[in-house]
């Protein structure tokens, strides 16, 4: 049986019990983090499997088509973090209108009981679920109640006096604080994918770049970027990277363009992850393509800068 499972319907998966834990869990924050690792603690105790439940598309992202949320995280990223934390099972549920439709006591019932033979159902704080988000921490107790299985809620995780949440790091990342990103993550803000084909209109100017796309989803910030790609080769190398609709040559899709200083080799196909260090700037519409190359120059220079410095402090 497959560990990742995408559809509310179907037969029991954990016929023998399992503890649950359920979210958006965009970004896996240290908040996420909190909840996911008491799920894996109460599971363990019970000798039955962790599920985490979540959700792809995110709610607000089906509800706001034309203008959807900023994501911290790509499916995929998140997946495989949650599969190293232990995570014995991943349902990332298709919200869709017929999921939606669902009451907050008929998804408890068809999903924690039916399908997941729940005995523990572990939430974070303010948790809402079912249709038009009717289903609080009091309902989830009492479907419980009358189902057989415990419902709790986590306290919110703190740092340095202030909750950690998705929305105060996209706020920090829109602002280019990957210091306070970082401290709510538990980790240095990254993306991660598959580099792609693009236009090759980078290496025409004289910057390559290893392209990542985000399928239809909104990135959490743009602009250009001093940053370490990871996973070509043992050791991050340094970078300029650009994120955004490129304006000047009339783009519309965003994409993350990644040129690593002093690399000249193939990368399609190959899964890195783009480590952003710090904001040069906004992306701009120039006049022409000279202006754009002459604008390059200056970033990769400065991305140098910042980086060298970045790396003499790393290893003091």
């Amino acid at each position: 049986m497959s560990r990742l499972f995408r559809d509310v319907e179907g037969g029991p998966r954990c016929p023998h019990g399992s503890v649950v834990c359920i979210g958006a869990f965009d970004g896996l924050h240290l908040g996420h983090q909190a909840l996911v690792r008491h799920a894996l603690v109460r599971a363990r105790a019970l000798d039955v499997p962790c599920v985490v439940l979540s959700f792809e598309p995110l709610p607000r992202e089906f509800f706001a088509p034309d203008d959807p949320p900023p994501r911290l995280m790509l499916p995929r990223t998140k997946a495989g973090r949650l599969f190293e934390m232990g995570v014995d099972q991943l349902g990332l549920l298709r919200f869709d209108r017929r999921l939606c439709s669902l009451t907050a006591e008929e998804f408890a019932h068809q999903v924690l009981v039916h399908r997941l033979n729940a005995r523990e159902v572990w939430v974070g704080p303010e948790f809402r679920f079912g249709k038009a988000r009717g289903g609080d921490i009091g309902v989830l107790k009492a479907v419980g109640q009358a189902h057989g299985f415990v419902a709790g809620e986590i306290e919110p995780v703190q740092v340095d006096g202030e909750r950690v949440s998705a929305t105060r790091i996209r706020q920090a990342l829109r602002e280019g604080d990957f210091t306070t990103a970082e401290r709510f993550l538990g980790r240095p803000y990254a993306i991660a994918g598959h580099v792609v084909q693009g236009k090759q209109l980078g290496r025409t100017l004289g910057f390559p770049t290893a392209n990542l796309r985000f399928g239809g989803r909104t990135p959490a910030l743009s602009g250009i970027y001093a940053t370490w790609v990871h996973g070509v080769g043992d050791a991050p190398r340094a970078s300029v990277s650009s994120l955004g609709t490129r304006p000047t040559v009339d783009g519309v899709e965003p994409l993350l363009e990644a040129h690593l200083f002093d690399f000249d080799g193939d990368l399609y196909g190959r899964r890195i992850e783009v480590e952003f260090v710090a904001k040069l700037r906004d992306e701009l519409k120039f006049s022409d393509l000279p202006a754009l190359t002459a604008q390059m120059h200056r970033d990769a220079a400065e991305a140098r800068e910042i980086l060298s410095k970045e790396q003499h402090h790393a290893f003091a």
